[in-house]
């Protein structure tokens, strides 16, 4: 491209001034016509129309369609408080994150070669799951007999036996002849975490004097995990997971200054776990809006800024993984590490797609290794340095985040702290009230799981034992965050579904009495049959076009039991009625209609709808009662 030499020289490129200007209100009116002509009725939103696109999320933070440069908002540099942008000047080192693998197996020797070939194949650290969730703790020495110790943190968790798992973890450290100033990884104690799985008290203050005791002689070693974890993977918020962040933080820091450590040691020591999701924007607001609480927490404790950078490991989620389809749990995953990583966390943990069937194979396990190698290696993730940031959709969500995080660490602290508000009940009756929210969502598949509730595949039978989110078995005390998994009530269904199909042979099916031309119909059968499908139920016929009566008799042969109309409103106006009427006197015990509502609901011999948003969980399970399947 030519320029002109003064234009050159002043480095100006006056691209944009050979266009005219675009304001706000010409988009908004462009916007209003655009929703006109869909039928959307704008009314008194004409000059605000992104009020209409707009959407609230489970944090209570609305999503606009819009954002422009027009908040103010400053989120610093990397590197400086308040870290938003990171906790390094330089961002996350050149080579990448930390990639570190989990192992929960509670055979020593199958996790001593899991744990080489991990090592062997790009993963820089082991996340060790010990005791009943995973490797006995007299088993910690022959998992970890192939790994050079001296070059490979560990992490520890062991729940709450993590007193005899650290003196053996230490031992093995001290037989490969690691000096204790060498030795590098975190210990793991987080009595908080085990309280909010278990829903037993958490004894905050021993752990803390166990962590004093070793702190002086292991001066790299990581002591205490803030594991926000178990909120997510409870169906909580991520404000809820922020707050929790926060508010675990505090009491630990609380703990070890009463147990001896200096403030700004023990700020050192904590390392922060929080999900990844396959919502990759909520994830980098989330991480960058945790970095800003704790800068923030730490700040008002009295520490200089060189000492209050948070360390993030982040974990892509329990939650999001499905036992159905796990393949697709590959795509769901790679979501939540690129979020991960743009965010800057400085571990990450990629979760084997079929974490949700039990343990681990080799295979999942080298595509959770490949995925971070992908993202690193080919894809040059680390090599920007907060590649978010500037972004007025990010910045916006990161302080949204952070204010309604922030309201939540008030709340539990006004309450007495995360060990009242565990032992009270209140944090569990809040998460549970979020939890209820994204459960009626999930049910009425706004928010879609695909594999699941969305294209399902009926070839596919369940491959193996569910298993509980992290390996962790599912709590029964009162006061104790259960796990769930956003395609739990769907697979459920399938599991029905399925234990039907292997008992008689066949699956409970719906006929799909389509009438008109396939222009008036497909769009409502395919709907339809996407729908059953979700439930384990296999969708018939769906090709009939003369009318009625050829629908209701290849109704009557295919030996369904439950019909479902599809067609267009002019037909079901003219045909819905006569037409159920006809499919009951052929055996039909149901007879349901693709569609609306108000497309035919009043139709006598019509029992429901099957609809864009309709009660889609409820709806199969009702249909499985009428069918018999136990």
């Amino acid at each position: 491209m030519n320029m002109p030499e003064s234009e050159a020289e002043s480095g100006r490129f006056p691209l944009a001034s050979e266009f005219p200007e675009a304001t706000l209100d010409q988009w908004r009116e462009l916007v209003a016509g655009v929703l006109a002509d869909s039928g959307t009725r704008v009314g008194d939103a004409v000059s605000a129309p992104e009020k209409l696109l707009a959407s609230d999320t489970y944090e209570g933070v609305t999503l606009s369609p819009l954002y422009v440069a027009d908040d103010g908002l400053d989120s610093g540099l990397p590197g400086l408080a308040p870290f938003t942008r990171g906790a390094r000047p330089e961002g996350v080192p050149a080579a990448g994150w930390d990639v570190r693998q989990q192992h929960a197996d509670s055979d020593p020797a199958r996790t001593r070669s899991a744990a080489r070939s991990d090592l062997e194949n790009g993963v820089s650290s082991l996340w060790l799951v010990t005791g009943e969730a995973g490797v006995p703790v007299a088993g910690i020495a022959e998992a970890l007999a192939d790994v050079r110790l001296d070059r490979t943190p560990v992490a520890l968790d062991a729940g709450s036996d993590y007193e005899p798992a650290c003196e053996a973890l230490l031992a093995v450290w001290a037989d490969q002849g690691v000096p204790p100033e060498e030795v590098r990884g975190t210990l793991g104690i987080d009595p908080v975490g085990v309280a909010a799985r278990g829903g037993e008290p958490a004894e905050v203050a021993p752990a803390a004097r166990l962590a004093a005791r070793y702190a002086a002689r292991y001066p790299r070693l990581g002591l205490v995990t803030v594991d926000a974890t178990p909120v997510h993977e409870a169906g909580g918020s991520h404000t809820q997971e922020l707050g929790v962040a926060a508010a675990t933080g505090v009491a630990y820091l609380r703990a070890l200054t009463d147990a001896g450590m200096e403030l700004a040691e023990a700020a050192r020591r904590l390392e922060f776990r929080f999900s990844a999701t396959v919502d990759q924007f909520m994830t980098i607001a989330k991480l960058r809006a945790a970095r800003a609480m704790w800068n923030r927490v730490t700040e008002a404790c009295g520490l200089a800024p060189e000492n209050r950078a948070m360390r993030q490991h982040a974990v892509t989620s329990a939650a999001m993984t499905t036992r159905r389809d796990a393949h697709v749990n590959i795509v769901r995953a790679t979501l939540a590490c690129f979020g991960a990583g743009v965010a800057g966390a400085d571990t990450v943990t990629v979760r084997p797609f079929d974490s949700a069937l039990g343990l681990p194979d080799d295979f999942s396990r080298r595509v959770a290794r490949n995925t971070q190698a992908l993202l690193v290696d080919e894809a040059h993730l680390a090599r920007v340095i907060d590649p978010a940031g500037g972004s007025f959709f990010v910045e916006r969500l990161t302080a949204d985040l952070y204010d309604r995080g922030w309201e939540f660490l008030r709340e539990i602290e006004g309450v007495g702290g995360i060990v009242a508000a565990l032992s009270s009940g209140m944090l569990v009756e809040r998460v549970n009230g979020t939890w209820e929210r994204r459960r009626g969502h999930l049910d009425h598949r706004r928010d879609p799981v695909i594999g699941v509730s969305e294209y399902p595949d009926l070839d596919q039978l369940d491959e193996g034992q569910p298993a509980a989110p992290g390996g962790v078995p599912a709590p029964s005390a009162p006061n104790a965050l259960t796990p769930h998994r956003y395609a739990e009530d769907f697979e459920a269904l399938r599991d029905r579904a399925d234990a039907h199909l292997l008992a008689t042979g066949a699956r409970p099916a719906v006929f799909l009495a389509t009438l008109g031309p396939a222009s008036a119909h497909s769009a409502r059968a395919a709907f339809a049959a996407n729908l059953v499908r979700a439930g384990g139920i296999a969708p018939l016929g769906g090709d009939t076009r003369a009318g009625v009566d050829e629908a209701v008799a290849e109704f009557a042969e295919s030996g369904a039991r439950v019909a479902c109309l599809c067609a267009s409103d002019e037909l079901y106006a003219e045909h819905a009625g006569a037409a159920a009427r006809a499919l009951r006197e052929a055996g039909a015990e149901r007879v349901l209609l693709a569609g609306s509502p108000s497309t035919g609901i009043d139709a006598e011999g019509v029992d429901t709808c099957l609809y864009d948003g309709c009660d889609a969980a409820g709806l199969l399970e009702e249909l499985l009662d009428a069918l018999g399947v136990a």
